[in-house]
């Protein structure tokens, strides 16, 4: 038993490692830019020693989506506030590019996460709503309208001015006129 608890946990350290090195490799070469063949070499193996540890390229990105989202949700758990929310999730967005479009963004063709990887966004979802409803936003469209303002702040961070704050300096302007809209407290 003490010998299949080493091997599990062997196992799993080089899982750690592939992701880590994964995320490098995303972070210096755009998502679309993971290569086996480099992911490999990073780790010391060859390829297709990966298939032992991963099924398929779009599995290495199905973990990277589960650990994104567990790193969003212990991000925004304690955060209450629209404010402070929405500059949370612009700070971890503009953080990480290439986790951004990973999470919130539908860039890697044919890539659909599994239930289990998909689980945590589920959960950071049902966050976001209770956040909006204790603002006093419950309605499908105010919901849609808030996303669409963060991500679109976001996004514009991230294009036009990266590493500055340009769009994440309107988030109390862009929450205040959110509210005043749809009746919400800030």
């Amino acid at each position: 038993m003490l010998a299949a608890d080493r091997r599990a946990e062997r196992r799993e350290a080089t899982r750690r490692q592939i992701l880590d090195a994964a995320w490098e490799l995303v972070r210096a070469e755009g998502l679309a830019g993971l290569s086996l063949r480099d992911l490999a070499t990073r780790v010391g193996m060859q390829a297709p020693s990966l298939y032992a540890y991963f099924d398929a390229k779009h599995a290495i990105y199905d973990a990277m989506f589960r650990q994104g989202f567990e790193a969003f949700l212990e991000r925004m758990r304690d955060v209450t506030e629209l404010v402070p929310a929405a500059e949370a999730f612009m700070d971890f967005c503009t953080e990480d590019p290439a986790r951004y479009q990973l999470l919130f963004q539908r860039t890697i063709p044919g890539f659909e996460p599994t239930p289990e990887a998909y689980a945590p966004s589920v959960e950071a979802l049902a966050l976001g709503r209770e956040r909006l409803a204790a603002a006093g936003i419950t309605s499908p469209e105010a919901i849609d309208v808030y996303t669409a303002l963060v991500t679109g702040l976001v996004d514009q961070q991230i294009s036009n001015d990266p590493g500055g704050d340009r769009w994440r300096r309107l988030i109390p302007d862009a929450m205040q006129m959110f509210t005043n809209h749809f009746g919400g407290k800030r």
